[in-house]
């Protein structure tokens, strides 16, 4: 049975987009032995690592996949998230839910989502 072995993402500067993933999960960074990148180690056994390699081409538009980050606490982890870098987009709040798409530090999508009680 297959299964997730990284989630790798292209970097403009891998060491910076690492350390603000790292950073907002609360992970350690290390750069790679092998590959020219920088690794986000998980916290639990079956827990994907991130992987960023440097790529020289940008970011050029939006993503196909992105993370969603759950969060008993909305407002205070959106605040502390902002402070690393992260660029609000927009806010969504109805049915459905409430999440907030944001930007990283290269651009890249995710969200932020408020779990239900």
């Amino acid at each position: 049975m297959p299964y997730v072995g990284a989630l790798t993402f292209d970097a403009a500067d891998p060491v910076r987009l690492a350390g603000f993933w790292a950073a907002v999960l609360n992970r350690e960074a290390r750069r790679g032995r092998v590959l020219p990148g920088v690794m986000v180690v998980p916290r639990a056994l079956g827990d994907a690592p991130m992987l960023f390699l440097p790529v020289p081409e940008p970011k050029t538009a939006k993503n196909r996949c992105h993370p969603d980050l759950h969060t008993d606490d909305l407002a205070g982890e959106l605040g502390r998230v902002l402070a690393l870098g992260a660029e609000e987009v927009e806010r969504h709040d109805g049915p459905a839910g409430r999440w907030v798409v944001l930007r990283d530090v290269e651009g890249n999508e995710f969200c932020l989502v408020e779990d239900e009680d």
